[in-house]
């Protein structure tokens, strides 16, 4: 082979959590090569920390029998557009030793170094170093729109000033050329240098496995490989450059289940998630250590894996010491082939006994097989005896996320969380508490005793009811005077609603007040009922009503015991509502509408499963020290009673959780929200504050009902933020949803039936009920789910439960004028249509319609069928052009892409305002211009429907008498001649040609529109 015809490839394939050095959260970077004084670049990829190049960079080799005493410097930089320099994001140092002929070449994943002591660095590249003779491959090098420029000095300030050229130039050939794959090989990957250390991110034993997906920002495709074991791989996505791309959703393409080749037990278990491989560690208990050793002091044990420690909970340093904690190794954080148990006495750095695994020698456990059984195994000491060391209980495996000890185990990628907040990361399932409504109908009193003799014979006593459950207070109308009762007798007959949750704990208190000043009230009687013996009802019969006394310790304690003798009563009827669904969520979002009563609730009609796969490109959220941005995120879903929170991925723009939930779904046409939520307890400095909250950095909402059975939808849905500044991108979240339904007729049977239940028909509440109630509904709800363990924070349920959705916001009230409009839109393009062919812009099409409507009169029988028949035949055709997709977050839709600051800043504004005096001015002064427009709108539309009313109102008597006379003349001759042919007469009379007509309005135009309205009256 000739040696001068060898060229040097370094394939820079793509990278992974970079660090953001914009100033924004995100960096714009690119790959600088250089190779013995040859130096050569990639192009940029702007705001992206996992980019994707897949370029080509060829160096000319002058002896390759001098190569492996060569090194090839890979240095990544952060583009600065504002001055035109540039900010250093990490390096690698390859040795030439490493680089292999063509058609052999591997990925291999490298991780970046630092560049002096004080370099912020984070994250890793992935290339492919090889030699090559083809020409071919310099011309495709050179075809990649400039991705191997040669850099010097001279022309280093050109090419920074044509990046942005070069960067739009690629994104438009780009879009059927990012292929990431890589070939197979049967080896786990390994570094190409001495001083790299390998990191891979996720270990399979299948043959695809995959790094967290990696999304081109610009929305441009990026395509699926496969690769061999320890390689990497991507998801696909498809979406449309620009900013509608970056805000759409994008299909994705994960290896579920372990991939087509990898079908395991689990896959009908844990075929909606990508598999997680983790080496567990169980360690049980030690024993024969205090006889060896010695009583007095603590005692712990420590697994160790590399760079990795696991220490368990101390206890008392007994002849038996029991842990029974479970240690969970993620595979791409193994280091070593040798795992490591140690016995020590409190914190001492010596350890009084150790045991040790080989990994090759690990067995592999798929459940559902039982749980391995844990072993004594003899501990050896420090000068490697074991005859002194005692024995430790400990169960070693390889596993992955479905099994059962996942969610309690400590995991290796949370050894730098603090003790408290390692209860706060870990994975759980909450249940809302079953929640009522508390009926209480206040009836009557009778014989009430005033509190204050001299001021009740002075004036009348102005008496009223309040009731408390918990903290939700409500009270009656002043009661009236009536002619059959006396002043102490009051008459109210009011009801009054409040939402409980089971288990009962609260009580009812009920008290008589008498409203004395505007600023003082008197209790002059009160009764306390437990919940627990309050009648529940499941239909609208009403409960029984029954006569209270009323406790009256609150008056004079110097009255008489004569006064006392006489008992001072309330009637009341109280009742627990269990026909109703408690709304503790926006109606149009709702994810459950069964009745709280058991007993009426029907079979469930399918399943829902959701795979949490991860997310990508999350912004960062709180700056920790020496790491920079970071995010700490979780997800939580809710549907129905059914709460799930993922555990927390620490430090991790890119969060990979491939966790899978299941509820049982009992009506179609609900909705299941998904939000993530950056963890403010993992930080041990936050964590100490009491009012620490988590960050919000999106949500998605999916109806079920626009879901086909049985099929897996695997999307990356973008997570969108509101802010004062606009709407922001934060990340995207991966999920693989299923909807499946055993029996379709009972699907199909649901959408007969009403939408909640029975009694909110038969007993209606209204509006403002259901909204008080709904909000007394999520502080509850928000208050059980925050004493659980670990908490789930108000602010997490509230954004969760759309807390805020009935506040006003112009931005929303616009969005909902245009949603109007576009219904509208229908019936004025409806009306365009018909006035062109009432104008003959189209003979043909006129004289068709003309026809038609004469037949359709004629022949009345046709109207029907022909109708609908042509709604079916639109259905069927529109079969093809159905949506694919489930609904995401729209801006457009929410007309949050071009709404004005000011909007977004009232908006966000606290109520009441906190805003200057001046900006509340102008807000009101447009608020009313407004409200001017709407007024005016219902002021036309009433004066049209008072001047109908002034058709028989003999206000213009002249009018009316013409409109009496007109009706007796058109009776007789609707009388005379049949309808058909009048409707006939009447449709070619308005779809005469315009030759025939008067452009002046018709005379019962002119007639209407000269009514009187009441218009006239108005001041």
């Amino acid at each position: 082979m000739n040696n001068a015809k060898e060229k040097l490839v370094v394939e820079v394939v793509g990278a992974h959590n970079l660090m953001p050095k914009d100033g924004e959260g995100s960096s714009s970077p690119f790959v600088e090569v250089e190779f013995e004084n040859h130096r050569e670049r990639s192009t940029v990829k702007y705001r992206d920390l996992n980019p994707v190049w897949n370029e080509k960079l060829v160096f000319p080799v002058n002896d390759v029998a001098d190569l492996p005493y060569r090194t090839i410097e890979v240095n990544v930089f952060n583009e600065k557009r504002s001055n035109n320099s540039r900010n250093f994001l990490g390096k690698v140092r390859v040795s030439g030793s490493s680089i292999a002929r063509e058609g052999e070449e591997i990925a291999q994943l490298y991780t970046l170094d630092k560049r002096s002591l004080f370099s912020h660095v984070r994250g890793e590249i992935t290339l492919k170093l090889y030699l090559s003779s083809r020409e071919e491959v310099k011309q495709v090098i050179n075809g990649n729109n400039g991705a191997g420029v040669m850099v010097s000095k001279k022309n280093k300030r050109l090419q920074q000033q044509q990046g942005t050229n070069l960067a739009v130039q690629q994104q438009l050939t780009q879009e059927n050329k990012l292929n990431f794959q890589i070939h197979n090989h049967p080896k786990p990957v390994e570094p190409g240098g001495p001083g790299d250390m390998m990191k891979p991110v996720v270990i399979t034993t299948g043959p695809n496995p995959t790094i967290p997906p990696v999304v081109n920002p610009a929305g441009l495709g990026v395509g699926r490989g496969g690769v061999g074991n320890g390689g990497v791989a991507v998801y696909s996505s498809t979406g449309a450059p620009g900013p509608a791309g970056e805000y759409s959703l994008k299909e994705t393409s994960p290896h579920l289940g372990g991939g087509p080749l990898n079908k395991d037990k689990t896959s009908s278990t844990y075929d909606l998630v990508e598999q997680m491989q983790y080496l567990y560690v169980r360690v049980v208990k030690a024993r024969d250590i205090s006889s060896v050793f010695g009583g007095g002091g603590e005692l712990v044990a420590e697994v160790k894996l590399g760079n990795y420690r696991g220490i368990t909970k101390r206890v008392s340093l007994t002849n038996n010491a029991e842990w029974d904690q479970v240690f969970a190794f993620s595979k791409d954080c193994i280091q070593s082939s040798v795992v490591e148990i140690f016995v020590k006495e409190g914190n001492k750095d010596d350890f009084l006994g150790r045991v040790w695994f080989d990994l090759n020698e690990v067995p592999k456990r798929v459940p559902p097989d039982s749980q391995l059984a844990p072993q004594w195994y003899r501990m050896e000491d420090k000068k490697g005896e074991k005859a002194k060391g005692g024995e430790v209980m400990v169960a070693i495996w390889f596993g992955t996320q479905a099994d059962e000890a996942f969610g309690e185990a400590w995991h290796s990628k949370a050894a730098n969380v603090h003790t408290e907040g390692l209860c706060s990361i870990k994975s759980k399932v909450y249940l809302s508490p079953k929640l009522w409504y508390l009926r209480v109908h206040v009836i009557e009193g009778q014989d009430v005793v005033m509190g204050e003799k001299g001021s009740s014979m002075m004036r009348y006593p102005e008496l009223f009811a309040k009731v408390q459950v918990g903290n939700q207070v409500l009270r009656t109308r002043i009661a009236s005077p009536l002619a059959n009762k006396s002043l102490s007798n009051p008459v109210w007959n009011e009801d009054l609603l409040f939402v409980v949750a089971e288990p009962f704990e609260d009580y009812v208190l009920v008290s008589v007040e008498d409203h004395i000043a505007p600023n003082r009230d008197e209790v002059v009687g009160r009764v306390v009922l437990p919940v627990t013996g309050i009648e529940r009802r499941l239909d609208e019969k009403p409960a029984t009503s029954r006569w209270f006394n009323l406790d009256i310790h609150f008056n004079n304690q110097n009255e008489s015991k004569a006064m006392m003798r006489f008992a001072s009563r309330i009637h009341l009827r109280a009742s627990l509502d269990g026909g109703y669904h408690v709304l503790d969520e926006a109606t149009m979002y709702s994810s459950d509408v069964r009745p709280t009563a058991k007993q009426l609730w029907k079979p469930h009609i399918g399943v829902l499963e959701v795979g949490v796969l991860g997310a990508t490109n999350l912004v960062p959220v709180k700056i920790k020290e020496g790491k920079g941005g970071s995010t700490d995120a979780y997800c939580v879903a809710k549907y129905g009673q059914k709460w799930v929170r993922t555990r927390t991925v620490v430090d991790s723009l890119s969060p990979k959780w491939n966790e899978q939930y299941t509820w049982e779904v009992f009506d179609p046409c609900t909705v299941i929200t998904i939000g993530v939520f950056d963890n403010a307890r993992v930080d041990k400095n936050t964590a100490i504050g009491a009012a620490t909250r988590d960050s919000r950095i999106g949500k998605v909402r999916i109806r079920l009902s626009t879901l086909e059975s049985d099929r897996v939808y695997t999307h990356a849905y973008p997570l969108l933020m509101l802010h004062p500044s606009g709407v922001k991108k934060t990340g995207e979240l991966h999920l693989a949803v299923r909807f499946s339904c055993a029996n379709m007729v009972n699907v199909l049977h649901m959408y007969s039936m009403p939408l909640l239940p029975k009694m909110h028909y038969v007993l209606p509440l209204s509006v403002n009920q259901l909204d008080g109630l709904r909000y007394q509904a999520m502080n509850v709800v928000a208050s059980r789910l925050g004493r659980a363990e670990p908490p789930l924070g108000r602010d997490v349920v509230e954004y969760m439960l759309d807390h805020d959705s009935h506040m006003w916001s112009m931005r929303k009230s616009k969005a909902n004028f245009f949603r109007l409009t576009n219904i509208l839109a229908w019936f004025v393009a409806a009306s365009r249509f018909l006035e062109s062919l009432r104008n003959w812009h189209k003979p043909v099409y006129s004289a068709l319609f003309m026809i038609v409507f004469m037949v359709f009169v004629l022949v009345p029988e046709l109207i029907m069928p022909c109708v609908l028949l042509i709604m079916a035949s639109v259905g069927l055709w529109r079969y093809r052009s159905r949506p694919r997709h489930p609904p995401h977050m729209d801006t457009r839709l929410s007309y949050a892409d071009a709404v004005h600051p000011d909007e977004l800043d009232e908006e966000f504004d606290s109520f009441p305002s906190c805003r200057s005096a001046e900006i509340v001015r102008i807000r009101y002064d447009r608020l009313r211009s407004v409200a001017g427009r709407i007024q005016s709108v219902v002021g036309d539309m009433a004066t049209q429907g008072e001047r109908f009313q002034a058709l028989l109102s003999w206000r213009d008597p002249r009018a009316t008498f013409l409109f009496v006379i007109i009706c007796f003349i058109a009776a007789c001759g609707f009388y005379l001649v049949p309808f058909k042919w009048v409707v006939a007469l009447w449709g070619l009379y308005l779809l005469r040609p315009p030759k025939f007509r008067n452009r002046l309005p018709s005379r019962a135009v002119s007639f209407f529109k000269r009514l009187p309205t009441n218009a006239d009256g108005m001041l």
